[in-house]
């Protein structure tokens, strides 16, 4: 591919990105407008949202803010009708948002974190891609959708983050089981997994970011964390035509952290 298909693959397509605010969610966005789409940036908080739409504006691309809950399905629902109101479908869904309430041993979870997590990680997921099939299987180019889960959960473990890990697992399956729902609707469903990478999630408890670099630089067979770009780059592949046959994938762009 030459450089100037890379940065015209998604033109004319409308993207939307959930947990859009910063982190994996701002970078896929910022990337995604990059390559020509027309980008919903979604989330909570209109401040956050804002500023990435700022981002993808002063580069030339074409983005609009939409605030909700996904945890709401009224929200799920009206953001996937934003995109299709506003540039004429829904050709691209990301479902980034996410929490971590962890840090420590499973038997002193607070049962508000657990439901927390659950709610955000898995629930919310359902909910959006509900609502995101339900447009793209009327249209007849169809979609792509990609959710963000994590290597912890099927791929690995890590002492603090069991219930985290649980709805990480949970997200990992509930994407291959509706892949297999909706292929034949023109939906396609993959997912990434990262590992530690360039965001405040991946700190631990009072560690400086100096702190998780020599962290990683001992642990990770890489040597280092990704960068949110890298991320949102595997998720722009995993979204495109080059990746028309990958259904129900599970992308782990971790550092070799679970090996």
């Amino acid at each position: 591919m030459t450089t100037a298909a890379a940065r015209t693959r998604f033109a004319g397509r409308t993207a939307l990105v959930t947990g859009a605010g910063s982190g994996i969610g701002r970078a896929t966005a910022l990337a995604f407008a990059a390559e020509g789409a027309r980008v919903v940036v979604a989330g909570r908080r209109r401040e956050p949202l804002d500023e990435t739409v700022r981002l993808i504006v002063e580069r030339g691309g074409e983005a609009f803010a939409a605030t909700g809950d996904v945890t709401l399905a009224a929200d799920a629902e009206a953001l996937a009708a934003a995109a299709a109101e506003r540039y004429g479908s829904l050709d691209v869904a990301v479902n980034n948002a996410g929490v971590f309430r962890g840090g420590r041993p499973l038997a002193d979870l607070p049962e508000a974190d657990w439901h927390t997590q659950l709610e955000i990680n898995v629930t919310g997921v359902y909910l959006a891609m509900r609502a995101q099939i339900r447009r793209m299987r009327d249209q007849p180019s169809g979609g792509a959708i990609v959710n963000v889960s994590s290597n912890l959960g099927v791929h690995a473990t890590s002492p603090g983050a069991a219930a985290y890990a649980a709805t990480k697992a949970a997200v990992t399956a509930l994407s291959r089981g509706a892949a297999l729902d909706h292929i034949r609707d023109g939906v396609r469903i993959n997912v990434v997994s990262p590992g530690a990478s360039d965001t405040p999630m991946s700190l631990r408890p009072g560690e400086t970011e100096a702190a998780r670099t020599g962290r990683a630089k001992a642990t990770l067979p890489l040597g280092r964390i990704s960068a949110t770009e890298e991320i949102a780059t595997a998720v722009l592949h995993l979204a495109s035509p080059e990746a028309a046959s990958m259904v129900g994938s599970d992308l782990v762009v971790d550092s070799g952290g679970s090996l």
